[in-house]
């Protein structure tokens, strides 16, 4: 049974390019931040930890999945560690796995533990279209447009228990709920290359 769950995540169904290019953007938010240490909830396949770890960032994983070999067992809405003790905490594609209702205990959670800052992705049904234009002498041009009350008939993914742009999960209600939970947002956007992934930088007030 381990085995088969380790997998899950090393099937390359499973990783197409989009997703390759969401492992870039946390990353990057991550690293632009300057970071001393930081905390991922959600183990997954590794790439985004072993990745910050080689760049000289000390990274500590939790999951609440034993199996996957975290380095903290436990649920990200009860989450054993001491108040301020990461500088960033890395949330992606995670939260959607929680009720709503957990999820605003689960945000509390995050800001308690962050120092100054969090970077969450969530997955956003909306239909948008995404354009990257390159022209000789520019640099890449990169933008989304969303198409105003359209959503996906379908989730992407199985057990998600909401998404942006799902009846009653608008994005508007999302920031409401990480500004409830004392967070400042910096910025939001969808990736260009997986508009599907809608990040959030959030600085504690």
């Amino acid at each position: 049974m381990q085995n088969n769950k380790k997998n899950k995540y090393y099937n390359f169904k499973y990783e197409p390019l989009p997703r390759w290019c969401s492992y870039w953007y946390q990353i990057h938010e991550v690293l632009s931040l300057q970071p001393e240490n930081v905390l991922e909830i959600g183990v997954g396949n590794r790439i985004v930890s072993e990745y910050l770890k080689h760049s000289n960032t000390a990274v500590t994983t939790l999951d609440i999945d034993a199996s996957l070999q975290p380095d903290v067992v436990a649920s990200v809405i009860a989450m054993p560690v001491p108040d301020k003790s990461y500088s960033v905490v890395l949330a992606a594609e995670i939260l959607e796995h929680l009720s709503f209702e957990d999820l605003k205990k689960a945000l509390k959670e995050i800001y308690r533990a962050s120092k100054d800052y969090a970077v969450i992705s969530l997955p956003d049904c909306r239909r948008i279209i995404a354009v990257s234009i390159k022209l000789p002498l520019f640099n890449w041009m990169r933008f989304v447009i969303k198409i105003p009350f359209s959503r996906q008939s379908k989730t992407e993914d199985a057990g998600h228990f909401w998404e942006i742009g799902k009846k009653g999960y608008s994005v508007s209600r999302i920031k409401k709920e990480m500004r409830n939970a004392e967070f400042e947002i910096l910025k939001d956007y969808n990736i260009v290359e997986y508009p599907y992934h809608h990040f959030f930088i959030l600085k504690k007030k």
